[in-house]
């Protein structure tokens, strides 16, 4: 909550997401890549957080593993690893804009 400042600043979920560099900065059309985007844009501290909280709630979290392993069953494990991080910073969000605790049965259904 500290590191990314008061969260009226994001108007949408995407952008405070987009803030944590938990989704990928892409370029595209046509389907074709047409650059790399900023990828050092955002908060590399909060990045780094929701990496680590992705990890210890696929150790810990039996509905986060179940998550985790139904991405890894589509894609391989880095693809998993951060949309669990997107899915947890995405909570992260809520949490904070409307003052509730986590529910982690509202975030992995």
């Amino acid at each position: 909550m500290l590191e990314a400042g008061p969260i009226e600043r994001f108007s949408k979920v995407g952008n405070f997401a987009s803030y944590c560099r938990v989704v990928s900065s892409q370029w595209t059309s046509n389907g074709k890549a047409k650059g790399k985007g900023n990828k050092k844009n955002g908060n590399k501290y909060l990045s780094w957080a929701f990496s680590e909280a992705a990890e210890f709630a696929r150790r810990f979290d039996d509905k986060a593993r179940a998550y985790y392993n139904r991405k890894l069953r589509k894609s391989n494990f880095m693809v998993a690893h951060t949309a669990l991080a997107h899915k947890l910073a995405r909570a992260a969000y809520y949490v904070i804009r409307d003052q509730v605790p986590f529910m982690p049965e509202k975030t992995f259904t």
